[in-house]
């Protein structure tokens, strides 16, 4: 009888210890929604083959058609989609789209960036700036002379610098429907970097000629960001939609 006593009270002090002991925290459940925000040159039909991959696996997925007018008025676009979206969001910008996105990402709902072969901007700084002084030896955009207060890229040379790695007729179509960038636009400074409150993953393009490889190394190494390389050309959100819709994925499971 004693030593069924004595057991009865331990096992009743592990109980009491059980019931009073703090419960493990469950995992966080993945993000749901994505937004995606193109760059210059291009609007949101390019995210198709993206887009078509994320809602297979059953995120929602809504695009930003930024102007690409001026920055102000692309982060504007953008906030307005992120605000509907009533949860957190992964927010992913494309090229120009990353400093929409590094702008736009102090929005509260926005929980993660991703950049894809993007600008990364810190505070201050534009993509005019990040571009003023490139290495020697790396690769010149193709962009023509401003015109009435807009960029664009010369056509005969736009498959080459923007979708080497793009059918010849997908990249041809591009070229013709591509949209003029807004000085304004490449001007607009950032004010307060996304990237330094809210994690980051970048993914960068080995074989981009728009945005070098050693550019995009080096704004992801300062953004702090969760680093994915892959071979492609700057369009490569159309080339290889998987690699794109990846690591988005990775980083809608990825925020603690």
């Amino acid at each position: 009888m004693t030593m069924l006593r004595s057991l009865s009270a331990s096992v009743g002090a592990l109980l009491l210890v059980l019931s009073v002991a703090p419960a493990e925290a469950a995992p966080a459940a993945p993000i749901k929604n994505v937004v995606l925000v193109h760059g210059a040159f291009a609007d949101g039909s390019g995210w198709r083959g993206v887009y078509d991959i994320l809602k297979k696996d059953g995120f929602n997925v809504s695009i930003v058609q930024n102007p690409t007018l001026s920055l102000a008025g692309d982060v504007a676009a953008t906030n307005d989609v992120v605000d509907a979206q009533g949860g957190p969001v992964v927010l992913v910008g494309h090229s120009y789209g990353g400093a929409v996105i590094t702008e736009a990402g102090t929005n509260p709902n926005v929980a993660a960036l991703v950049y894809i072969t993007a600008f990364a901007p810190d505070k201050g700084e534009s993509v005019n700036s990040l571009i003023a002084n490139p290495p020697p030896g790396a690769p010149v955009p193709p962009i023509l002379p401003p015109k009435n207060g807009f960029l664009s890229l010369d056509k005969a040379k736009f498959p080459a610098a923007f979708a080497a790695d793009v059918d010849p007729k997908t990249a041809a179509f591009m070229a013709d429907s591509q949209i003029a960038w807004g000085l304004e636009a490449v001007g607009g400074q950032i004010t307060e970097p996304a990237w330094k409150s809210k994690p980051s993953w970048y993914l960068q393009v080995a074989d981009d000629k728009m945005i070098p490889l050693p550019a995009q190394q080096a704004m992801s190494k300062r953004a702090g960001s969760t680093i994915v390389e892959v071979p492609g050309s700057h369009a490569i959100y159309v080339s290889n939609p998987k690699a794109v819709a990846a690591i988005i994925e990775k980083a809608a499971s990825g925020v603690k």
